[in-house]
């Protein structure tokens, strides 16, 4: 399960960059512009990952990584709240990345 959002989005709200879950367990990496698993609903109102572009000054970029002992019944499109409570009491580990990004010039 992988999760990418940005609290540091305008209006206070977190924003959902990708929602990825049911990822192969033999997964090593994520070639680019591919997809994986299922994807879920995105602060863009679509599907897969979207990238980092902040409107002004330096966001943090959350990149967070699940591993659960089921896969989980959902939809293709299904929100991060959806996963996240479709997730619970189902984790068996966790990762977190936080990458920063600025726009040149911005």
């Amino acid at each position: 399960m992988l999760i990418c959002d940005d609290p540091d989005a305008v209006g206070g709200k977190t924003f959902d960059h990708w929602v990825a879950f049911n990822i192969s367990r033999g997964a090593r990496k994520i070639e680019e512009n591919s997809s994986i698993g299922i994807e879920g609903m995105t602060g863009f109102g679509t599907t897969g990952y979207g990238g980092p572009c902040p409107p002004n000054g330096e966001h943090r970029y959350f990149f967070k990584l699940y591993a659960l002992d089921t896969t989980l019944d959902l939809p293709p499109g299904a929100t991060k709240e959806q996963v996240e409570i479709a997730m619970e009491g189902r984790i068996l580990d966790r990762a977190e990345l936080i990458g920063l990004y600025k726009r040149p010039g911005k």
